[in-house]
């Protein structure tokens, strides 16, 4: 585990939002109103289609929704969908190129250390907390908590909250629920909004589990920050010891190859291609986060004979993501020598 401590900035423009750590600049995004992921709006049923399992929904857009008929909550509690049906749907992921919106009927309220469900009764705990004795201790805490009134998933915030401090905002959102509830009673035009998050409450609830240190207004990013942004646009990005990154975009997937370039290490060439690879980790997940890639994510690392040597970058790059406040899975090294790995897709924040 990376032990350096974090210094981490966000900065709220007129029209953007962007994460700084320890100088580098993680997170740019414009906080643009058409972008609604997390958002819970009123939809109308437009098109039932049970045999791709699905519904499409009129959530007030020249695109149409897309809702899957059943949840993955097993305890999910809603009614059996109908055409026609007024439904309050929230976006999980924004609609890109094609394809519309991905929604849910399982709402979901976020907290700084706890995920409010109100329709169901799970109470889980994040997966980024790994003690298995503490994850056993706070579903104990969930269950007492909630006491069947909800389902919540208890965050990894909470590791430094007590147990009065989750029952607080247990509380606080479930209060919060109950004013969302009534307006989705008197809602009756598709895409009516009934709830939504500030973008800023968003990125320090997210990111509290790792300490937020300040917020700080500003009309134009720093320059040195400025300059990172324009480089991310960039196919090529340099790392520190000379070597590069080429990253591609295709429909399916993202493609990425570490080059060693003109990097030139200090011993062999063997230390000098896993010297590249490990600075290349650093530069991957930066530029993953810079530019919310999601999907499926095929990385080239230039070859190592060894198994140590892989293992080394395998973990480099695990601990390069564990700042990133979205869900990111390293699968591992596949037949053919590459890393993969998939990353949440959702809109911004």
């Amino acid at each position: 585990m990376n032990e350096t401590k974090i210094r981490r900035v966000i900065w709220k423009g007129p029209d953007f939002c962007a994460v700084e750590e320890n100088g580098v600049l993680q997170e740019y995004f414009q906080t643009d109103s058409r972008d609604q992921a997390g958002a819970i709006l009123m939809g109308k049923v437009d098109r039932m289609m049970p045999g791709l399992g699905c519904a499409f929904v009129d959530i007030g857009r020249k695109k149409a929704g897309f809702l899957p008929l059943k949840e993955n909550s097993l305890s999910f509690q809603g009614t059996e969908l109908k055409s026609g049906m007024k439904i309050a749907v929230q976006i999980r992921k924004e609609e890109i190129g094609e394809k519309g919106a991905f929604l849910t009927r399982d709402l979901t309220l976020p907290g700084r250390n706890i995920l409010l469900m109100p329709r169901n009764r799970y109470i889980g705990v994040s997966s980024r907390i790994s003690d298995e004795e503490k994850k056993a201790e706070f579903r104990e805490t969930g269950k007492r908590i909630a006491a069947e009134r909800t389902g919540l998933v208890i965050r990894a915030n909470a590791l430094q909250a007590t147990e009065e401090e989750i029952k607080n905002e247990t509380e606080l959102l479930i209060q919060e629920w109950k004013e969302t509830e009534k307006r989705i009673g008197e809602a009756t035009t598709a895409g009516e909004v009934l709830y939504e998050t500030d973008p800023i409450r968003r990125l320090t609830e997210d990111y509290g589990h790792t300490g937020i240190s300040e917020v700080r207004e500003t009309d134009i990013l720093p320059t040195a920050l400025e300059a990172q942004k324009r480089i991310a646009g960039n196919r090529t990005i340099r790392i520190g010891n000379g070597g590069n990154i080429i990253i591609d975009r295709c429909e399916a997937m993202t493609v990425i190859d570490v080059n060693t370039g003109s990097a030139s290490g200090s011993g062999t060439p063997e230390a000098t291609i896993l010297e590249t690879n490990l600075a290349a980790c650093e530069a991957i997940a930066s530029q993953v986060r810079l530019r919310n890639l999601s999907g499926m994510i095929l990385i080239d690392f230039i070859d190592m004979p060894g198994e140590e040597a892989r293992n080394q970058v395998e973990n480099r790059l695990r601990d390069a993501f564990t700042r990133d406040r979205r869900k990111t899975v390293i699968h591992g090294w596949t037949r053919l020598g590459l890393m993969e790995m998939t990353r949440k897709r959702t809109g911004n924040p």
